[in-house]
């Protein structure tokens, strides 16, 4: 063999739930009794992003995919592929698009238009081995920075990157740095917001499990840039594949001495910690994130004062989430404009998306900016199943809206989103179908908001309670006249006076499916029919 059989085995959660560690066990038990286990490496990988696949195994040099593999598949694999150098040829992915066997991963339609930076080293590395991490350029940003930056310049060149906030809000890291930067205090802390909420959003857990290094790398450099020796990360209890992957990360950076105290030889010290949430989306806002971590219930409170000024315990603190985290080393490497040529003028770089719903491809995907929907939903998500026809899209999660075919060619970046009437969130990509009634959609979104409202303002706590009891009528036939009107007064009510973002965006699911599906509401109320069939009363 000229070159050494490596055999890449999807290690995330979606894989590891369809057996991808027995399917490991198995490669190595097979392996060692055809005397093959020193000709072929095994590598527990991160997310591979096509999980409609999964479990996924790809061997290289030949680069040769292998899809839906169980336990049973493995001896196949190690007799005719590693052994006979022959691919087995029924396990080989189909191209769910052109319905062609694709030997080639990378030639499958679903990597084609994309770009990984976020995701550049999930599915590519062990994420349980630092070496790996540093074979891929890891903490060489950090060394770069640490030893021919001044903190200022740090700052100046995250700010002419142009990156923006990948946790909903959009709001420029630079800026946000530099704000921190500014506050005069002899104690300042990182946090890493990890607590992914919304329905179907998995790209922070991904990048995890997958690539925890590259946030431990990013918050470091923060942490020099704005003056702080302590960074935290919090994350969800419901992430325990994450949690033990990425504290097995911290303890392996401080093994090597890229955490804690001089570190490259400089005078910076930096510590990370993690923090468990009990899983309220609420907490997703960083001002009720805080308090979680100080121990307290956790309610969002007033702004100003923003974290930058006095955050955790009083301090100022700097709040990013994991996918803006995993962008930061790679910035550093390649250079500010590098990175700002990608992606449009005002939204600078890649997006991570979760796509899920009626659509084919399921899975994570990495696009650049601008990118227009109907190429994620059709040439990257390979369109909607079963051949039924696409209604709507709902990106944002539950603080989003529903985009409908008409929109389809709108480039995806975060001023053409809200522009729509819904906005790009954590990334959260769901997928509608004909067979969706846009009603009982709204009805969804809006019973998880309330459920997750943490009562502490009364627009939201009675508000969305009554927008909510509106909807429920609507759904079983009892609708009235007014209250398509009723409902839109409401959700401008409560976007207005709401204290925190939960509440202020909560009504966007029913003014964007009320904006786009208007004659579905008057067919529930007036005609006492749902055109989708879904609600039962109405059937």
């Amino acid at each position: 063999m000229l070159e050494r059989i490596q055999i890449l085995i999807c290690g995330g959660t979606g894989c590891l739930s369809s057996h991808s560690k027995e399917i490991r066990n198995e490669f190595d038990k097979v392996l060692t009794e055809m005397n093959l286990r020193e000709e072929a490496g095994l590598i527990m990988t991160g997310c591979f992003g096509l999980c409609e696949k999964g479990p996924v195994v790809i061997v290289y040099p030949d680069e040769i995919f292998y899809s839906h593999v169980r336990v049973d598949d493995v001896r196949d694999i190690c007799e005719e592929h590693i052994l006979k150098g022959r691919p087995v040829e029924r396990l080989i992915v189909t191209d769910p698009v052109d319905k062609k066997k694709v030997k080639n991963f990378s030639e499958l339609k679903f990597y084609s238009k994309q770009k990984r930076i976020a995701l550049r080293n999930c599915g590519n590395i062990n994420p349980l081995d630092i070496n790996e991490y540093i074979a891929k350029d890891g903490y060489l940003a950090l060394g770069k920075v640490l030893t021919t930056m001044t903190p200022k310049e740090t700052i100046d060149v995250m700010k002419k990157s142009g990156l923006r906030g990948r946790g909903g809000g959009g709001f420029p890291t630079g800026l946000k740095w530099e704000f921190a930067s500014k506050s005069v205090d002899t104690q300042k802390y990182v946090i890493c917001n990890a607590d992914e909420g919304d329905p179907g959003a998995f790209m922070d857990r991904a990048v995890l499990e997958g690539d925890p290094h590259s946030v431990i790398e990013a918050m470091a450099i923060c942490g020099y840039a704005i003056g702080s020796n302590q960074g935290y990360v919090y994350c969800r209890a419901e992430y325990p594949l994450a949690v033990e992957r990425f504290n097995h990360a911290i303890g392996q950076a401080k093994e090597l001495g890229l955490l804690g105290n001089h570190i490259f030889n400089t005078d910076f010290n930096f510590e990370i910690e993690m923090r468990l949430g009990a899983g309220a989306f609420v907490c997703g806002e960083e001002t009720a994130l805080m308090a979680s971590i100080e121990g307290n219930r956790g309610m969002p409170r007033l702004k100003p004062p923003f974290p930058a000024v006095k955050g955790l315990w009083g301090h100022p603190t700097n709040v990013n989430n994991v996918e803006t985290f995993a962008n930061v080393p790679v910035i550093y490497l390649k250079g500010a404009d590098w990175f700002k040529a990608i992606g449009t003028e005002k939204s600078s770089g890649t997006k991570v998306f979760a796509l899920g719903g009626k659509i084919a491809n399921t899975g994570l995907l990495e696009v650049p900016m601008g990118t227009t929907l109907r190429e994620v939903i059709f040439d990257i998500g390979g369109g909607i199943p079963n051949r039924r026809k696409f209604k709507s899209v709902q990106t944002g999660g539950p603080s989003g809206g529903c985009i409908t075919e008409e929109s389809l060619d709108t480039p995806i970046d975060f001023d053409n989103l809200i522009a729509l009437g819904s906005m790009m969130g954590s990334g959260g990509m769901i997928v509608m179908d004909e067979d969706n009634c846009m009603v009982d959609v709204a009805r969804f979104f809006l019973n998880f908001t309330r459920v997750e409202s943490c009562g502490k303002c009364i627009p939201c706590r009675i508000g969305l309670k009554i927008m909510l009891e509106i909807l429920e009528r609507i759904c079983a036939g009892e609708g009235r006249e007014g209250d398509i009107e009723l409902l839109l007064d409401m959700a401008v009510d409560i976007k207005k006076s709401s204290l925190c973002g939960l509440g202020q965006t909560a009504p966007n699911p029913v003014m964007s499916t009320i904006r786009y599906f208007r004659d579905e509401y008057e067919a529930h109320i007036k005609d006492k029919y749902c055109p989708s069939h879904v609600c039962k009363p109405l059937l």
